[in-house]
């Protein structure tokens, strides 16, 4: 297990804390999302029903998900795509209305080149062409756009929230 602080963290605005054992609760589970409360338990030092209260507050707050993830070429999506976009006025419509489509699988608005970057899952080019030509950049508001084609996904890991 990774070492961490044992201060508890706190994000901006109204995020919840989250505290060392809650950390390594979240990292049991990014090993294994299917993992058994009893194990998450005895690893983190807690009892099994205390860890499921947790899992269910950290699930209630939205500080995580437990999904399956798949690779997209196997589950028949050959084109994955990061398309930035840029934006004339609000960002916010323009955001809400990419979130709102079904192959726009990562929308983060950003500061540099882009004002928004999207990660777009789609069956094939067709499809890739479609969604960007007909759907993104017929947005109100929306400048121009870029777009980066994957070619191979070389790492893709959730890892990341227990560093």
């Amino acid at each position: 297990m990774a070492s961490r602080s044992t201060e508890p963290r706190t994000g901006t605005g109204s995020s919840p804390t989250i505290d060392a054992v809650s950390l390594a609760i979240i990292e049991q589970l990014q090993e294994d999302g299917r993992r058994p409360y009893a194990a998450i338990g005895k690893a983190v030092g807690l009892s099994e029903a205390a860890v499921r209260q947790r899992v269910q507050k950290l699930l209630d707050q939205g500080v995580m998900q437990i999904v399956a993830v798949t690779d997209p070429l196997t589950v028949g999506f050959r084109r994955q795509a990061m398309v930035g976009i840029n934006v004339e006025g609000d960002l916010d419509p323009v955001a809400e209305a990419l979130t709102a489509m079904a192959e726009c699988e990562y929308v983060v608005m950003t500061a540099g080149s882009f004002d928004l970057m999207v990660e777009v899952v789609c069956e094939d080019d067709d499809h890739l062409l479609d969604v960007i030509n007909k759907r993104i950049r017929t947005l109100p508001g929306v400048r121009s756009t870029e777009s980066f084609v994957y070619l191979k996904l070389k790492k893709q890991t959730y890892m990341w929230g227990t560093r």
